[in-house]
């Protein structure tokens, strides 16, 4: 998909060096890749004391369970 972006120059060739990519739309693409992969890592953190958690679970004994 062919689009048009005005991008800072000065920050993509930053990019583009620092993550050894021979091409801008390489350096663009893993820092998009960087950028989704970091929201959903925050979206997760924000899990963390939400969810209850039972000690008395015995994960072994799931996965022994008959199937019907």
């Amino acid at each position: 998909m062919a689009t048009n972006l005005e991008l800072n120059d000065r920050l993509i060739l930053k990019a583009k060096r620092l993550g050894n990519h021979r091409t801008k739309k390489e350096a663009v693409n893993a820092a998009l890749e960087s950028y989704v992969q970091h929201l959903g890592q925050l979206k997760i953190l924000k899990l963390f004391g939400t969810i209850d958690f039972n000690p008395n679970y015995d994960y072994k004994a799931a996965r022994h369970r008959k199937k019907r």
